[in-house]
């Protein structure tokens, strides 16, 4: 998809867990407006293929200046340092932050073990905080934050206790990082999607049950990565710049309107 507008000319963004899904759809969507981008993810071969794929939207030549990708664990406090020293010195400030990596983890209560338990929160919720304070010495007065958080924050889905948990955390994550941060004029926002398809999505929710899925949706479909990814644009864009501390809800109608099939 092309975009005509350079709202992220010259800036420079950081985008976590941007291998697949909403965070390479992000990555190519800043690209395209101007941006220089790192992406992170565990799996080098992953980010391999993710560079790959954003080069072929760029001029030749151009991913060499504009694309860098780090391998690292965002739960990993020794990766998040190398992180953040390589985009020192290879960038030496950002601009935006795109806090996306996370995992999900779905099951009954009763069986959520304490190893599964620390696996998701150390991810979603620690991975996400140490993140934003490991980048704001980089982060430049007047820049934006954007966290991933989930429609399940808003609305309760079965055998989501971990996972939905972690998502509320950030969302309030927000709201206070928003104060704290005000004296330097740097925004605090979150989104929360609903069925976006993406790999995760795929991994949770078998094909047969897709149909279900999206008659609970009042836009009658699933939602794609390039949805997420024009609604972290705008909130990161000057566009937003009276924007402050807020959720938005993409997910088709999900959270706020029910379908008359369901009634």
């Amino acid at each position: 998809m092309t975009h005509s507008t350079s709202r992220f000319q010259d800036k420079i963004a950081l985008i976590t867990g941007g291998t697949s899904g909403m965070g390479l759809a992000t990555a190519h969507r800043l690209l395209a407006e101007g941006a220089s981008v790192i992406i992170t993810g565990r799996s080098k071969k992953r980010l391999d293929a993710a560079v790959a794929e954003l080069e072929r939207g760029l001029p030749e030549g151009a991913a060499a200046e504009r694309v860098l990708a780090v391998v690292g664990d965002v739960g990993d406090r020794v990766d998040l340092t190398t992180l953040i020293d390589t985009v020192r010195q290879r960038f030496g400030r950002l601009d935006v932050l795109f806090a996306n990596a996370g995992i999900g983890s779905f099951g009954p209560i009763g069986e959520v073990t304490e190893e599964e338990f620390d696996r998701v929160i150390g991810v979603n919720f620690k991975g996400v905080y140490f993140t934003i304070q490991q980048a704001l010495p980089l982060l430049v007065d007047g820049s934006a934050i954007v966290i991933n958080a989930s429609w399940t924050l808003h609305r309760g889905l079965q055998g989501a206790t971990v996972y939905s948990a972690t998502k509320a955390a950030v969302h309030n994550l927000g709201h206070t990082l928003a104060a704290d941060l005000a004296p330097r004029r740097i925004r605090v926002n979150s989104v929360s999607p609903g069925y976006i398809e993406t790999p995760m999505f795929h991994e949770a929710v078998s094909v047969d049950a897709h149909t279900e899925v999206i008659s609970a949706v009042a836009a009658a479909r699933l939602g794609t990565a390039e949805d997420v990814a024009s609604a972290v644009a705008f909130l990161a864009s000057y566009e937003a710049s009276y924007i402050n501390g807020q959720d938005l809800i993409i997910d088709g109608g999900l959270v706020a309107a029910i379908p008359g099939g369901m009634l």
